[in-house]
């Protein structure tokens, strides 16, 4: 093989591997335009909701479960009725047709993930979903891809959290996290080497 050929397939190689790492194919911190200006920031940061409240699903089940148009209307059969923004959120209600909305976090279909799992064993919302509550529309913060997943499968100690911090937005790792991270590994049973067998994810 000529030096020639060889740069070209090095440079080819290059070109995909930056092209895959790119917000072309991630689609990192791009919001997509959905049926309503949902802001996370405002419902979480200025309102004081917890990710629960509409996510309700996500302690027990493998989806964090999109809400409801009978949720937003807890609040909103009251506040900002009459707003154009509201509209689709109305004709929700009006005929019991739930709001398209378009899917943020979306994994390949062969890939197996379990949001209760997660939570159960001590992987905080912001770990993942990024600084939820500083957004005033939904994007992705992180690229979802295997090799970001890896990260924290093979050193779940480095992102690993209490239990009852899971929720918690404003939770930062202290000065001590790395003997406190494997101290969680111990005590909620997490098996690396499982971790890193592919039928984990790839099922």
């Amino acid at each position: 093989m000529t030096f020639g050929a060889v740069a070209a397939v090095l440079a080819a190689g290059w070109l995909v591997y930056t092209l895959n790492q790119s917000v072309f194919v991630t689609e990192v911190a791009v919001a997509k335009d959905q049926p309503v200006p949902f802001s996370h920031k405002h419902h979480v940061l200025d309102v004081g909701l917890d990710c629960r409240y509409c996510h309700t699903a996500v302690e027990q089940s493998g989806s964090a479960g999109i809400p409801p148009t009978k949720t937003c209307n807890n609040c909103h059969s009251v506040l900002f009725t009459d707003q154009a923004m509201f509209a689709p959120v109305n004709q929700s209600l009006k005929t019991d047709r739930s709001l398209d909305w378009i899917r943020v976090h979306d994994l390949p279909d062969y890939v197996y993930f379990n949001h209760s799992i997660h939570v159960q064993k001590g992987i905080g919302c912001t770990t993942c979903h990024g600084d939820v509550q500083n957004m005033p529309l939904t994007w992705k913060a992180q690229p979802l891809q295997m090799g970001w997943c890896l990260e924290c499968h093979r050193q779940p100690e480095k992102f690993i959290r209490p239990r009852d911090e899971v929720f918690n937005p404003d939770w930062k790792p202290g000065p001590n996290h790395a003997a406190e991270g494997r101290r969680l590994v111990a005590e909620y049973g997490i098996n690396v080497k499982q971790l890193e067998n592919c039928s984990v994810c790839h099922r």
